[in-house]
């Protein structure tokens, strides 16, 4: 699938969200020793984002159902990660307007 300019604008090119999901994953596994945070840090900050990309994954209009019912599985696995692997120092406190950025969940239901 392309990244046309004329496809949903509201939606992330879902191989762009793919790619950039599976190299953050990559640089959680290995985070930069020379970073000016520390691994720990580095790792909450990704996991976070990995739990957002994998949701977007789990609800994009163009991935297959398959597709997103492999995103939905990570996506609970992940949030268990990133609760595991969680330093309050890099964490703050969620815009509930971009909790649910496709806006299909109502408040009430938000895991993250």
């Amino acid at each position: 699938m392309s990244c046309a300019a004329d496809d949903d604008l509201a939606q992330p090119c879902l191989e762009a969200l793919v790619a950039g999901t599976v190299a953050l994953m990559s640089c959680w596994a290995a985070p930069n020793d020379n970073a000016p945070t520390s691994a720990r840090q580095q790792r909450t900050a990704m996991a976070r984002k990995i739990v957002c990309n994998l949701y977007l994954l789990k609800n994009h209009p163009h991935a297959s159902p398959g597709l997103r019912h492999v995103m939905a599985m990570a996506h609970e696995r992940w949030i268990v990660v990133s609760d595991a692997s969680s330093d309050a120092s890099v964490v703050t406190q969620p815009d509930p307007a971009l909790a649910d950025p496709l806006g299909l969940l109502p408040v009430s239901t938000l895991m993250h």
